[in-house]
């Protein structure tokens, strides 16, 4: 059988993400009944972080051990790929002594290029592209408060990141309309917009966008690596903050996501987290969830 990698949610289909949302649900049952599952006892995963983190690390992480193996964190620093190595060659190096790796970086062709080389299942934890770890995460919080997303429409606001990016994949494979609220010159890839079709939606005004909507959701304004560009996007962004007032104009039983880190005073108002609709931080904790049902799929 071949190897599955999860790069983005389009490595799966719609029946196969939606089992991973009830497996995610089921497994935070049993977590929180302190049941011990070890269905990974002895299992390996490696994780590569060319960019800093907090809940991919620790989820990942966690996860393994809670299923009875282990995870060893590496960083340029620590490997032969901070030295120049060649990406093939360290694929099929640590494919060979782990059963599953995951990559936090930048470019995702490298995942890619990985992932070609991997004799193991290779998973994305976010490069500039993507962030389909994030979004398994989301649709569990959605069907875990709400229901299924399924004809409902959930709104981004912000710039067309990797986070929009996956939004965009996740629309089509859940069924779920999308309106994009963002300013002009930050719209997501053309040609990922013209493949959705009419399921995605564009705006310039988040107040438009976010009229009856089930979920909305926003990211930073500068993500890692744009951070010279923060003065400009502040400017640009500053009719973009998500507030209690903003989710006064959606669906009553509309609830908000961000994936975190947040900069209060900035894409979210002071007090947005702190608001009742906010499921922020039950979605940070499914992040442990739904990659523990990811892994189990992958490894078992």
């Amino acid at each position: 059988m071949n190897t599955r990698h999860f790069l983005t949610l389009t490595d799966f289909n719609s029946a196969e993400l939606r089992q991973l949302i009830a497996r995610a649900l089921e497994l935070k049952a049993m977590h929180r009944r302190r049941e011990v599952y070890e269905p990974l006892k002895n299992r390996v995963l490696g994780m590569i972080f060319e960019k800093s983190s907090t809940r991919t690390r620790v989820s990942f992480e966690a996860g393994m051990i809670q299923f009875g193996g282990g995870a060893i964190f590496l960083s340029p620093r620590d490997t032969q790929l901070g030295r120049g190595e060649p990406i093939e060659d360290t694929a099929r190096v640590l494919s060979g002594m782990v059963d599953a790796v995951m990559i936090r970086t930048f470019d995702h062709a490298m995942v890619e290029r990985f992932a070609a080389y991997s004799s193991v299942p290779v998973i994305n934890g976010l490069t500039d592209d993507y962030h389909p770890c994030q979004l398994l995460a989301d649709m569990q919080t959605y069907f875990e408060l709400r229901g299924d997303i399924k004809d409902k429409v959930a709104v981004w606001i912000g710039d067309g990141n990797n986070m929009c990016n996956s939004y965009i994949n996740a629309a089509n494979l859940f069924d779920f309309k999308l309106h994009i609220a963002c300013p002009q010159g930050y719209a997501p890839d053309a040609a990922m917009l013209e493949k959705a079709g009419d399921r995605v939606k564009l705006f310039t005004s988040a107040e438009e966008a976010v009229k009856g909507a089930h979920l909305i959701t926003t990211d930073v304004w500068a993500s890692m690596g744009q951070e010279e560009e923060a003065k400009q996007r502040k400017l640009d962004f500053a009719a973009y903050q998500v507030t209690p007032a903003l989710m006064d104009i959606a669906d009553p039983d509309a609830i908000f996501l961000h994936c975190l880190p947040a900069h209060r005073g900035e894409e979210i108002s002071e007090d947005m987290l702190d608001d009742p609709r906010s499921a922020v931080f039950t979605q940070a904790e499914n992040r442990l969830h739904a990659q523990k049902a990811l892994l189990e799929f992958l490894l078992t």
